[in-house]
């Protein structure tokens, strides 16, 4: 009988191109705030907006951080959804119900 396992580093890698997925817009609008703030030449607005730019390029790095100690592919798929920063990246899409 044979074995079917998970690759757990593409796992890693398809969770977070959904990230960037859903990053990559949080992005585009906060180039926008970005520039905002330079043509205001409001040096508070700026710093922020680099804050969170840096934010939403650190977030997927949770997911090579997160140990996964499961090996069947529910149980690796739920472990990485705990990864989604929802204060950086908002609702997370993965999940079905988020009451």
């Amino acid at each position: 009988m044979a074995h079917i396992g998970i690759d757990i580093n593409e796992a890693r890698e398809l969770h977070k191109d959904k990230m960037r997925e859903v990053r990559k817009p949080l992005l585009e609008k906060e180039d926008v705030a970005f520039m905002k703030a330079v043509e205001s030449d409001d040096a508070e607005a700026k710093a922020a907006s680099i804050s969170r730019k840096q934010s939403l390029r650190d977030c997927t790095n949770c997911v090579d951080d997160h140990e996964i100690t499961s090996t069947d592919c529910i149980g690796v798929t739920n472990q990485l959804k705990q990864c989604w920063d929802t204060d950086v990246l908002g609702v997370n899409p993965l999940l079905e119900s988020q009451e």
